[in-house]
């Protein structure tokens, strides 16, 4: 496990930070009409440029280290980010930073505009790559895999080996719809209002593998679930396990998988600044011996689903009690849950400070919805998530 050691913010013992990356998908549009376009192809080669890479200060293509591309997804209206693992978030938010306004550049340079949104608010009809995996999910799936243009925030915290992995999605799981909250993006479907600050949360659980998951108890049993799932031939592959939170198929990582893209890239590092401080604190406990909670995929299911619909501005499910309580008490509670993790990683300040910004500026799907509310357009709601993707967030 890659770390570094930091001394206690307070003044106690030191700790060792895990590092954390993220991977960030990107919606690409008509800077006319708002609808996205099919140009991922074109963005792509532009983004491999090396003079491109090096106006931003990233690596050039070649760069064998982990993390650090911009690589094609699973429709040509959409490209996916992702940064090397960080130990530092002022780092990774630079990183975040560079990436998009690579993306961005390059989609401009191709007569385009790149969003971070969960969803398109103007009306889309996907177009698969022409790549044959992807053919065969568009084969198998139907209007799930039709329908398919969802952009998420997959956070990777790196831990010691998949024992201590599944040590941290056991003791996760009560936690996670609270980052879903926070990063809610995504109010729009097909030019309507859906009635969620997250649909994308509603839409990807279409997939007969997304969403909450069971406790598995140990690395052996988390891959005998694996294999029986694959082997029941409903998925692919392994890659098609989208659990909210994984071990990752690439690196020694969990995969926190259950987040909106973020809007404004000060909120992608939020996200990950609590992603890796909730690996942290469940890997002790794993440690200690402390045992995973027994809430049932049943009752978490709801709670990413109230989660997803009310996103930071309403109630959530406590996970003490499992009953509704203000946003804001539930995510002072994480903070407090995660707190030891977050003073020794040095974050705890940047994060509380991130959490009181999305209480009280809103979070994406805020923002969507009040551009809207403003002058009744959706495509002033295109235009402000590009203003704001591009980094303009006054």
């Amino acid at each position: 496990m890659d770390t570094m050691t930091r001394t206690s913010g307070t003044g106690g013992a030191t700790r060792t930070a895990r590092t954390v990356g993220v991977e960030e998908e990107l919606l690409l549009v008509d800077p006319e009409s708002g609808r996205p376009l099919s140009v991922a192809g074109k963005v792509l080669r532009r983004t491999d440029a090396p003079a491109q890479r090096r106006r931003v200060g990233v690596p050039e293509a070649g760069d064998d280290s982990p993390g650090g591309d911009v690589g094609a997804e699973m429709q040509q209206q959409q490209v996916e980010t992702d940064t090397p693992p960080r130990r530092d978030l002022e780092e990774l938010q630079d990183d975040v930073e560079q990436w998009r306004a690579l993306t961005v550049r390059s989609a401009r340079e191709v007569g385009a505009r790149a969003l971070a949104a969960g969803t398109s608010p103007l009306p889309v009809r996907p177009q698969p790559q022409h790549d044959e995996r992807y053919q065969e999910m568009t084969d198998r799936y139907g209007l799930t895999a039709a329908e398919h243009l969802l952009s998420g925030c997959h956070v990777h915290v790196s831990v010691a080996d998949d024992e201590e992995g599944v040590g941290v999605l056991d003791r996760v799981r009560p936690w996670l719809h609270a980052l879903l909250a926070l990063s809610a993006n995504s109010p729009f479907w097909q030019g309507q209002d859906s009635g969620y600050a997250s649909f994308r949360s509603q839409a990807i659980v279409r997939w007969p593998s997304a969403g909450p998951y069971p406790a598995f108890g140990s690395a052996a049993a988390y891959r005998r679930t694996v294999e029986a799932m694959v082997g029941t031939e409903v998925l692919l592959d392994p890659d098609m396990v989208y659990f909210d939170a994984r071990l990752s198929q690439s690196y020694p990582t969990v995969e926190v998988r259950v987040a909106d893209v973020c809007l404004d890239a000060r909120d992608t590092v939020l996200v990950a600044g609590l992603g890796r401080a909730l690996v942290e604190t469940a890997a002790r406990e794993w440690a200690e011996g402390r045992p995973a909670s027994e809430v049932s995929t049943t009752l978490l299911r709801l709670a990413s689903w109230r989660a997803g619909h009310d996103g930071a501005g309403g109630a959530l499910l406590d996970p003490g009690s499992w009953e509704p309580r203000p946003a804001r008490a539930v995510l002072e509670a994480l903070v407090d849950h995660v707190r030891p993790a977050l003073e020794d990683a040095g974050d705890l300040t940047r994060v509380e400070r991130g959490v009181d910004r999305v209480l009280t500026t809103g979070n994406g799907a805020g923002r969507q919805r009040a551009a809207l509310e403003r002058t009744g357009r959706l495509t002033d709601v295109v235009a402000e998530l590009a203003r704001v993707t591009a980094g303009y967030t006054d």
